[in-house]
């Protein structure tokens, strides 16, 4: 192992001794203070912020690419990641190199010890873990430098610890019911966690969203003087069609229309999110009134990735794997299965985190299943596979059950593999589809199946 990567991994070992990722507290002062005491690094460069419940990470990612595509240096912080913690930091389209995290970390660490101390004579808990991860990207970018960073709430937005920069750019991802326990159990109350990310005289852009939480979102853009455009209203996905590798896309625009543009991913839904990208982007550059030039569109949307979202990972039989982890998600992951891939029967590798909705998440996809294999990701948070499988048998599913991932990927392609009309899809977590990422890495299942 290099001394840096020795180094970045002393730094994921000591932010994981803090509260976990899901730890939070309405508290976004204490990621304010020790920003302040660092000459507030996120106050150097732009910022577009997302937050939404479904999508913020593909349209982020797609948000990136289009403003790199201009020539611009870009950031991108979003979570969580798939195999390791430098994805969540990017610069310039890869994740940050593991001297620039150790290095501003070295800047960081004197000031963690002053707010913890701080914070304990206050007798409040000690910065956390994603509350020192935000400062960490916020100071990598300053480091780099980036001429514009990509943010991606955490949770939820107005306390959220990415709220402390300010975002010339507010995107909305379409707003669902999910972390009702910190963020409100109706989308009215959601929708205005949220709409703290708006700031003074910001542009907000929005994907198609509820009533109720459509005029959240306008009366909170009237409260701050910031300009508001929705999907459907100002901007649109006017057409989507199967091409190889993903698909041909039509966007009205802000400043212009765009035809026939290439967008390498999966789904109707990545379509919509490329045209929330767009609408960012025009947003952000020009102030909605300067178009996207042909060829910088085309190199940016053509470079988008979105790893762990309908992702190909194997091939002879075919295997996709989908970061879908609540009930809107996986709705997404259904539809997109039957628009975009022309198979009879998919095997379905199922494992979910015990806080979501698994109920709804195996409802979403029981129709296009033929066969789940439940399984539980890796995590202490993990829903028992048994409790997938009743679930999966109720809704009338044939269920075998799997003790680890790479067991119920391995049955899942064998089933597949007696014929050419099934394929596999793996969903459920974030958490589990970082771990067939990197089976199917190891496995080389894009060569084909192995007996």
């Amino acid at each position: 192992m290099s001394d840096d990567r020795e180094r970045a991994d002393k730094v994921y070992s000591a932010l994981l001794q803090r509260q976990g990722e899901r730890w939070v507290q309405p508290r976004v002062e204490r990621t304010r203070r020790v920003l302040e005491l660092l000459a507030d690094p996120q106050r150097t460069y732009r910022v577009v912020h997302v937050t939404g419940t479904n999508g913020k990470t593909s349209t982020s990612r797609i948000i990136e690419s289009l403003v790199r595509a201009h020539g611009l240096r870009t950031g991108l912080f979003t979570s969580p990641h798939l195999e390791r913690f430098t994805e969540r930091i990017m610069i310039d389209g890869e994740p940050v190199a593991d001297a620039a995290v150790a290095d501003a970390w070295d800047e960081i660490e004197p000031f963690i010890d002053l707010v913890d101390a701080e914070l304990a004579a206050a007798d409040d808990a000690p910065l956390t873990f994603f509350e020192l991860l935000t400062v960490l990207a916020f100071a990598v970018f300053a480091d780099a430098p980036v001429d514009v960073a990509v943010i991606e709430v955490g949770m939820g937005g107005s306390w959220d610890s990415t709220n402390t920069a300010d975002g010339d750019v507010a995107v909305f991802a379409p707003i669902d019911l999910d972390h009702a326990d910190r963020l409100g159990d109706t989308i009215t109350e959601i929708a205005t966690v949220k709409a703290g990310i708006i700031k003074d005289g910001a542009a907000v852009v929005s994907a198609a969203q509820d009533a109720s939480a459509a005029a959240v979102l306008r009366a909170a853009a009237a409260a701050h003087d910031a300009t508001i455009a929705f999907e459907g209203t100002e901007f649109a996905l006017t057409a989507d069609r199967l091409a190889v590798g993903g698909q041909l896309i039509s966007v009205r625009g802000l400043a212009a229309a765009y035809d026939d543009e290439y967008l390498p991913l999966y789904g109707s839904h990545q379509g919509r999110n490329a045209a929330l990208a767009i609408a960012a982007v025009e947003s952000l550059i020009g102030g909605a009134s300067q178009p996207i030039t042909g060829q910088v569109l085309a190199d940016g949307l053509g470079a988008v990735t979105s790893p762990g979202r309908l992702q190909l990972v194997g091939a002879s039989p075919t295997v996709l794997v989908d970061a879908a982890h609540n009930p809107h998600g996986a709705a997404a992951l259904a539809t997109a299965l039957r628009e975009s891939f022309d198979f009879d029967e998919w095997g379905l590798v199922l494992g979910v985190l015990e806080d979501k909705d698994a109920a709804g998440i195996v409802a979403a996809l029981a129709p296009i299943a033929a066969h789940v294999f439940a399984t539980a990701p890796n995590s202490d948070r993990a829903s028992d596979a048994e409790n997938v499988a009743d679930l999966a048998e109720a809704a009338g599913l044939a269920v075998t059950v799997h003790g680890d991932v790479a067991g119920a990927a391995e049955a899942a392609r064998e089933w597949a593999a007696t014929s050419d009309r099934r394929a596999v899809v793996i969903a459920g977590s974030v958490v589990l589809a970082g771990e067939v990422l990197a089976v199917a890495a190891a496995e080389d299942w894009k060569s084909g199946w192995h007996e």
